[in-house]
């Protein structure tokens, strides 16, 4: 989960990572941050995460992301 923060610090960095569960809710990510954490994680975890995978509660928060990335590894 660290190395997800990570990437999401990187590309976002003034948000509580930890606690947010209201990330794409709250307009912290926009857009254009949503497809450059879908590449650095695909990249990070040599997953592909599909359009199907790409939804609000995907994304809303850091836990959510993290078990994306764990399922789509399984």
């Amino acid at each position: 989960m660290d190395e997800v923060i990570e990437i999401l610090e990187e590309i976002q960095p003034d948000a509580d990572y930890e606690t947010c569960e209201t990330l794409i809710d709250d307009g912290i990510l926009d857009s254009f941050a949503i497809l450059s954490i879908i590449s650095e994680l695909e990249d990070a975890f040599d997953i592909r995460i599909t359009p199907a995978e790409i939804i609000p509660a995907n994304f809303n928060s850091a836990r959510a992301l993290y078990a994306m990335v764990q399922r789509l590894q399984g």
